[in-house]
């Protein structure tokens, strides 16, 4: 009976916005860490949250073909920085396989090696699939990477369990990123550069001897985004200054990398 009183006199949440508005005052009393309000928050909404939601889309998925020579795998796989791919034959709705990057190495010390031995069997699943679901496959066969299929059984996109934890935690540090937050401007194996989304306009300038403007925008993702006039997504590409920004990763409504390299026509230029 105590309990059915204090329930009808101070009755709980019902509703999820009003649980989450329960999590806000908790926080604002001092009941949890900011940091534990935005894990449960993310929690909460995962709950709704399908595959088809927080997929790459199959436009701006990094595949490898099975028939490219090893050189031309290599750089590619150099020039994303992802440590699996999901590999093609023919056309690219036909994935046979993901090819871990540190797989392909063994192809330098044994040529005879077939591509087609190294290839892992790819996960399948729906664009309907729950978040919370495909967090327990991925738990239990120990995958980090699902093709996402459409309900007619092509390539909608791909899924890692990087994405699918980001939904909780908020963003995951990758290994190009530093302990102490400061550098932002890495040279790649190609020669080109890896430069941060929030890197300064001022070190993109001293860098590249450019002369991007500096008054409206501190963050070179800021100018960016309002050259194009929206968050760019990865894959595009924009010419600012006779460099070109391609997106290499972006999370959270933001660019975290760019590649960046000399714009084609400043490139023949330098070139002649």
């Amino acid at each position: 009976m105590f309990v059915r009183l204090v329930e009808f006199l101070s009755p709980g949440p019902d509703s999820t916005a009003e649980l989450i508005e329960t999590l806000a005052d908790a926080e604002q009393r001092e009941l949890i860490e900011p940091e534990s309000r935005v894990m449960l928050e993310g929690v909460i909404r995962m709950a709704t949250m399908t595959a088809g939601d927080v997929m790459v889309a199959v436009r701006r998925m990094d595949l490898l073909d099975i028939e490219s020579p090893y050189d031309a795998l290599l750089a590619q796989v150099i020039d994303t920085g992802h440590s699996r791919f999901p590999v093609f034959e023919g056309s690219r709705d036909n994935i046979i396989g993901i090819l871990m990057a540190k797989d392909l190495l063994k192809l330098q010390r044994a040529p005879e090696l077939n591509l087609r031995t190294l290839l892992r069997p790819p996960v399948f699943v729906p664009e309907s699939k729950g978040l919370n679901e495909l967090l327990r496959d991925f738990r239990s066969t120990r995958s980090h990477l699902a093709i996402v299929i459409d309900e007619f059984g092509k390539t909608a996109g791909l899924i890692t369990i990087e994405d699918v934890l980001e939904e909780i935690v908020g963003e995951i540090e990758d290994e190009f990123d530093e302990e102490d937050g400061q550098a932002s401007i890495f040279t790649l194996a190609d020669g080109s550069q890896r430069v941060a989304g929030d890197a300064p306009i001022d070190s993109v300038n001293e860098t590249f001897d450019a002369d991007l403007p500096v008054d409206e925008f501190d963050t070179i993702g800021g100018l960016v985004a309002h050259e194009l006039g929206r968050v760019p997504r990865r894959g595009e590409y924009v010419d600012l200054g006779g460099l070109r920004f391609r997106v290499m990763l972006a999370r959270g409504g933001a660019v975290r990398w760019f590649k960046v390299t000399r714009a084609p026509d400043q490139a023949e230029a330098a070139a002649s």
